[in-house]
């Protein structure tokens, strides 16, 4: 990508995009794995090159964009726009005006970007692309977390995008939902097609517990009251209530009685969260919130003028 001295950036007003998400990343986000994804992005994009942009615009020209929420929602994402902008030009200048997680409204401005016009133009779609996605499901999770009121903790799946499943917990997180287990290493979940293969839920919980690694928590996944029962005696100290109506939830939920954690999944959405949270379950993993959320309406304008 194209290489530009840092101190452009500053003198334009901005911070270089190149540098600007190294010391404001959340913590544990892995730097080589964003830029790796970053740069993929960038190389699909540009393929042998941004034909349109080369022809048009001059290469020396300087411009200033301005991203504009379009939509109600959530912020998430900008340290990768940021970054989309400073790997394909260091010399790009980036200035949040808001932070991730906070809400925003039509017509607010989230960030300037400064730069040479060729720059910002080829790095345009890519940051939009991020940030528009990750904002949406940061979006969809803060009116679950809305809806659950405190009642429930609201928890994504691994239903996410292959390749950013890290960035899409992130955004859950930033809008006040919290993360489930990252991957099948990080948790016993036993699922109905596990139950199958073991020849019930009860023997399933037995060996899990028998052989899983010390220190995870057994799941079991039920979908009748029987099960519950039977994973319940088995040692299960988490019951998820697949696919369960309400009135069959708030039964499990007090045959439970505290014994386990109870989670609700399946059938989750916008229309009956808040009688799900009312049932007394402890949590409710969506896996809507990453494999449904729309985008968030997001666009950057670009003035050649202000550059």
């Amino acid at each position: 990508m194209r290489d530009g001295p840092a101190d452009k950036g500053r003198r334009a007003g901005c911070e270089p995009a190149g540098s600007w998400g190294a010391d404001r990343w959340p913590a544990g986000w892995p730097a080589a794995d964003l830029d790796a994804l970053v740069l993929t992005a960038l190389r699909e994009d540009l393929g042998s090159g941004d034909v349109t942009t080369l022809a048009v615009v001059p290469p020396g020209l300087r411009a200033r964009g301005l991203f504009l929420a379009k939509a109600d929602g959530v912020v998430a994402g900008l340290p990768v726009a940021a970054r989309a902008f400073g790997l394909l030009d260091a010399g790009v200048g980036f200035e949040p005006l808001v932070a991730d997680g906070v809400s925003v409204a039509p017509g607010q401005e989230l960030a300037v970007v400064r730069g040479l016009a060729q720059s910002l133009l080829q790095a345009e779609r890519v940051a939009l692309n991020f940030l528009r996605r990750l904002s949406g499901t940061a979006s969809l999770t803060a009116r679950f977390v809305a809806l659950a009121a405190g009642r429930a903790d609201v928890l994504d799946t691994r239903k996410t995008t292959p390749g950013l499943r890290w960035l899409e917990r992130y955004a859950v997180r930033v809008a006040g939902g919290k993360n489930h287990r990252f991957g099948l290493s990080d948790g016993i979940l036993i699922k109905d097609n596990h139950v199958r293969a073991a020849g019930g839920v009860g023997p399933a919980v037995r060996l899990a517990r028998a052989h899983g690694p010390q220190g995870l928590r057994v799941e079991a996944e039920c979908t009748t009251l029987a099960e519950v029962d039977e994973a319940l005696a088995a040692g299960a100290e988490i019951i998820l209530l697949d696919n369960m109506a309400p009135p069959l939830m708030r039964l499990a939920v007090r045959r439970i009685a505290g014994r386990a954690r109870a989670e609700a999944s399946g059938l989750i959405n916008l229309g009956n969260a808040a009688e799900v949270a009312a049932t007394g379950v402890d949590v409710m993993s969506v896996g809507a919130l990453t494999h449904s959320a729309p985008a968030l309406d997001i666009s950057l304008e670009v003035d050649l003028a202000q550059g």
